[in-house]
């Protein structure tokens, strides 16, 4: 059984972009630097994970190896990478599943990591679609909470409704913001401004008893003006593309400029610290992993090119959430909040493809 002390991470060891040796390298870190707190799982091929450590030091006591006989290849598809019940995928979701780890981290195919949470975990009571959740960085120093960010490419009000009470309870307990601030992602702030989604949604969230600001605009995410901003995994997963591509933009243009005379490139050696600061603000391993809200258990999902810093800081992430108990506060909150549905029943059997709900593309890494 699962210590009630010391909470256990399981981390998908197989079938990211990084290779079996940086990923089970960040678990290794995270064990090693909170020996007293938590116990890591490397799941995955035995042979690959000993292998691919065979020239490192023993594994710490906090450290074991979980066998899986397969892997999900990134390009198969969700309901395909869901059907292999042998995968390091499954066999993590499964050791959640009976109680044997506390959290599941994975850095693989994301379709099939969500797919197989919902088969394997279930959604938790009150919840028609689970969300991925992603942290944006703002200028005030405040993270902003976004969800959905690649999970549902068509939403309901219901779904955004839910997404926002998740959403809300996630940044509480994480960041410690009391009553935060909820906005619905629109083309304006204006009541008039959106399409019947945004209004049919916004009708909701002004029921519920989250601090609901209204309409925010997508310049108002890294502004800081809302703790937490809710969109459909469509607009989402955009958003966070866009955002990623920043960092390798301004690092490339910032190098450009810097090459083109003597004093930018002793105007640029006084700023080094400020640029290595906002660097690393803008590295997606320092987030480690998008929880992936709505399912019972939890769940991170990682970026498929993730180092082991990534992987670190995910695990760090999973500790947290199993620690706080955002899994329980969540479910708490969602039954003060409910819309009318029981166990959003109805959803189930309308979305249901295969008996999985998902919207993630096959070829999709995050």
């Amino acid at each position: 059984m699962v210590s009630k002390t010391r909470p256990r991470i399981a981390l998908d060891c197989m079938g990211s972009d990084a290779g079996v040796a940086g990923i089970a390298q960040g678990g290794i870190d995270a064990a090693e630097s909170f020996p007293e707190l938590l116990d890591v799982v490397l799941v995955g091929r035995q042979d690959q994970i000993e292998a691919a450590l065979a020239d490192k030091p023993p594994l710490p006591e906090n450290v074991s190896i979980q066998h899986a006989d397969t892997e999900v290849p990134m390009h198969m598809s969700a309901t395909d990478g869901a059907r292999m019940r042998t995968s390091s995928v499954s066999v993590g979701l499964k050791l959640v599943k009976e109680q044997k780890a506390d959290a599941f981290v994975s850095p693989g195919n994301t379709g099939a990591v969500m797919a197989s949470s919902l088969l394997t975990l279930g959604r938790i009571k009150g919840v028609a679609r689970p969300a991925i959740t992603s942290i944006f960085p703002t200028w005030t120093g405040r993270s902003t909470v976004v969800l959905d960010v690649g999970a549902n490419a068509d939403c309901k009000p219901l779904h955004l409704s839910q997404f926002a009470i998740m959403g809300s309870v996630y940044s509480q307990v994480i960041f410690n913001h009391e009553a935060p601030r909820v906005g619905l992602l629109s083309i304006g702030e204006e009541r008039s401004k959106g399409n019947e989604l945004i209004f049919n949604a916004r009708k909701l969230l002004a029921d519920t008893k989250i601090n609901f600001i209204g309409n925010i605009e997508g310049r108002d995410i890294l502004s800081g003006m809302a703790d937490v901003a809710v969109t459909d995994g469509f607009t989402g997963n955009i958003m966070l593309k866009f955002a990623e591509s920043l960092r390798p933009m301004l690092v490339k243009s910032m190098q450009r400029q810097i090459q083109t005379n003597i004093f930018s490139r002793i105007g640029a050696t006084l700023l080094l610290p400020f640029l290595r600061r906002m660097k690393q603000r803008f590295d997606y391993a320092e987030s480690g992993g998008a929880p992936l809200l709505g399912v019972n258990g939890v769940v991170i999902i990682c970026h498929g090119s993730s180092n082991a810093r990534a992987i670190f800081n995910a695990i760090r992430v999973a500790y947290e959430m199993v620690s706080k108990g955002v899994l329980e506060r969540t479910q708490a909150e969602l039954e003060t909040n409910h819309f009318g549905r029981d166990d959003a029943a109805k959803e189930k059997r309308e979305n249901n493809r295969d008996g999985v709900v998902y919207s993630t593309a096959a070829s999709d890494k995050r």
